[in-house]
């Protein structure tokens, strides 16, 4: 019973809804009416700029972090890695899900990156640090937010497989099914970006002023 309880306080955590209510408080708008049409960092970034955006990305992702913390009020898994690790998993899902269908505003909420991250960070801050390392290297180079959490969410996985080698089998199925839910997710941001429609997020526009008047 305790774990249940804790598992839907982990999508109540979740569901809390960053952009939307960023969005009507600070602006009198709601961020699903506009770009993408969804309630996360990507979207508040292209929306409302890079100060709220990453506003919004720092509480998604201590949604994320909140959640698996939940895990130390049961005292049997401070004794039980394998147990602990699963759950940790579970509370984490718990919260992605709720990012995605936020009870708070109608069941219509973000892509869950964000969140996710924090799971990881949670669960394992090694795997996270490097996902978060390339997510800040593709962004630097491309800023597509979007492109950033795809190739990151992609290399959650090969990290979990092929570089840490985890052994746990229900965290190895759970970053394959990370990194097909990513790419299955953005399938719209995907076709925006080979058509080149895609919008960049307002950071280092120093870079492009710069080769614009090296290019002159």
């Amino acid at each position: 019973m305790e774990e249940f309880l804790l598992i839907i306080l982990a999508y109540l955590i979740g569901s809390i809804p960053t952009a939307v209510w960023i969005s009507k408080h600070f602006f009198d708008i709601d961020i699903r009416d506009y770009g993408s049409g969804n309630a996360g960092a990507t979207n508040t970034f292209r929306v409302l700029g890079k100060k709220w955006g990453t506003i919004v990305m720092v509480v998604d992702i201590l949604k994320g972090v909140s959640a698996v913390a939940l895990v130390v009020i049961i005292p049997h898994y401070a004794t039980n890695n394998l147990h602990k690790t699963n759950f940790m998993l579970g509370l984490g899902l718990a919260a992605v899900i709720g990012h995605v269908f936020p009870i708070w505003a109608n069941f219509k909420g973000g892509k869950g990156v964000a969140t996710l991250l924090g799971m990881a960070i949670a669960i394992q801050p090694a795997v996270a640090a490097c996902c978060l390392g390339v997510f800040l290297m593709v962004l630097y180079l491309t800023r597509f937010v979007s492109l950033s959490s795809i190739i990151a969410g992609v290399s959650f996985m090969i990290f979990i497989l092929f570089v840490f080698h985890q052994e746990e089998q229900f965290y190895r199925a759970f970053s394959i099914v990370v990194a097909l839910a990513v790419v299955l997710t953005h399938q719209k941001n995907i076709n925006r970006i080979f058509n080149g429609t895609e919008s960049k997020v307002p950071i280092l526009k120093y870079r492009d002023r710069r080769k614009e008047r090296r290019s002159k």
